[in-house]
């Protein structure tokens, strides 16, 4: 080998080393540490943009456009690029209305965004069958619950419940979402919200083990 072959695959090494290290960043980007502190997460998402769900049910693709709801739009974008739904239950899925996911499954993470709210933003959407909304318990009471209408739930939009994305391809994913366990406790027979938040997939996986979960969830840039 020349020396001028062995300086040139001294340089691809190198270059592929930096590849390597780059992507060991991005990905540090995402996990626990990221998640701690909510008041850092405060990035401004793109006017549109993609996240692919990868979930035990199959993969869907949700678009986002920013000028229907920009505030939700903000979170679900800083949320979703730093991991808070990976592995996370569909907990609460009802046939014909909707399904509901967004507790993380570390209720140390839980517990750092239960007092994380956003302000409401006005509803300029209808609540369409595969519309994506986030859940509140009053007004501006958002954190990180969201929802997919499985169906037309127009009812949703004089409660303030402003969708600001809708699934783009996968709708027939989401719409095999385990149902089974339907509403949740004390209404029904599905996972209690208070103790999903308060003991996360520990709790979920021992009590209710057929609920779809997501994998992954990937900003598609």
């Amino acid at each position: 080998m020349t020396s001028r072959s062995v300086v040139t695959l001294a340089a691809a090494i190198a270059v592929a080393l930096t590849i390597s290290a780059s992507g060991v960043a991005g990905q540090a980007t995402r996990g626990k540490a990221a998640l701690m502190n909510p008041a850092a997460l405060k990035e401004q998402a793109p006017a549109t943009y993609k996240a692919q769900f990868e979930t035990s049910a199959g993969t869907f693709v949700v678009e986002v456009h920013r000028d229907w709801a920009p505030i939700g739009a903000d979170r679900f974008y800083n949320l979703a690029k730093r991991g808070f739904y990976d592995d996370a239950r569909f907990f609460r899925v009802i046939q014909g209305f909707m399904a509901q996911f967004g507790i993380n499954g570390d209720p140390s993470i839980s517990n750092v965004w239960r007092g994380a709210r956003i302000q409401d933003d006005p509803v300029k959407q209808s609540n369409k069958k595969g519309y994506i909304t986030f859940a509140t318990g009053g007004p501006d009471t958002r954190t990180t619950q969201l929802f997919i209408n499985l169906a037309d739930n127009d009812s949703l939009d004089k409660s303030g419940f402003a969708p600001f994305g809708q699934v783009a391809s996968g709708m027939a994913v989401v719409s095999k979402i385990y149902d089974g366990y339907g509403e949740g406790a004390p209404s029904g027979k599905g996972p209690d919200q208070g103790r999903t938040q308060m003991e996360g997939n520990k709790y979920l996986m021992a009590g209710f083990p057929k609920l779809d979960y997501i994998k992954t969830v990937t900003i598609m840039q």
